[in-house]
């Protein structure tokens, strides 16, 4: 899914590559590149996501009060 950020007629360059940063962070391409970067073995990454998730679940517990 290509990405693209059209630049308007007088628009700095720096602006548009910034849109452009935003817009690779909102869809998460950015991440999704380095986390492919090595391959992680699955139960690496079940112990990752299980982790992950038990980290948020505390955060989440905290500020549910």
């Amino acid at each position: 899914m290509p990405v693209e950020v059209n630049i308007k007629k007088g628009e700095p360059v720096e602006r548009a590559l910034r849109r452009l940063k935003k817009r690779l962070d909102r869809e998460g391409v950015i991440r999704d590149v380095r986390a492919k970067r090595y391959f992680e073995k699955p139960s690496v990454a079940k112990r990752r996501r299980i982790k992950m998730a038990v980290f948020n679940n505390m955060v989440r517990l905290k500020y549910e009060r």
